[in-house]
């Protein structure tokens, strides 16, 4: 069997218009898409990845059901391509918008969004400088 490209990643949110904004304001991820629900109501937002690849941004049926712990299995985090010089502006600009870093590697910068979803922005294989 061949290797499989990404097609797309879903994220599920209490709140479309607050996680449009970490996502697209924050982070920049270009809208490529909107969608409506059959009443007209926004319910998803696709913000283009690169590679032909996309992150579905859905607003959750249940926005405040239970959530799961980072701990237990499952979906882990989304990681996304940052170049390394990009690092420290990011993270002012997380910080800035209220959403600081919550663990770092020398390769990787972790972050929640909105909803509690770990982010990471990584620029591996080019470690950081180490910062004094």
């Amino acid at each position: 069997m061949s290797s499989r490209a990404v097609h797309h990643l879903a994220v599920v949110v209490a709140e479309l218009a607050r996680a449009e904004r970490f996502y697209v304001e924050v982070l920049g991820l270009p809208v490529l898409r909107r969608w409506d629900d059959d009443h007209g109501t926004p319910r998803s937002i696709w913000l283009e990845l690169g590679g032909g690849a996309f992150l579905a941004v859905e607003r959750a049926a249940e926005p405040t059901g239970a959530r799961r712990s980072e701990l237990a299995p499952g979906h882990h985090c989304l990681a996304l391509c940052v170049e390394v010089s990009e690092r420290e502006p990011l993270r002012k600009a997380l910080a800035a918008a209220g959403h600081p870093v919550v663990r770092e590697s020398a390769y990787t910068l972790y972050v929640h969004d909105p909803d509690g979803n770990l982010v990471g922005l990584s620029h591996w294989p080019d470690a950081s400088e180490p910062t004094t």
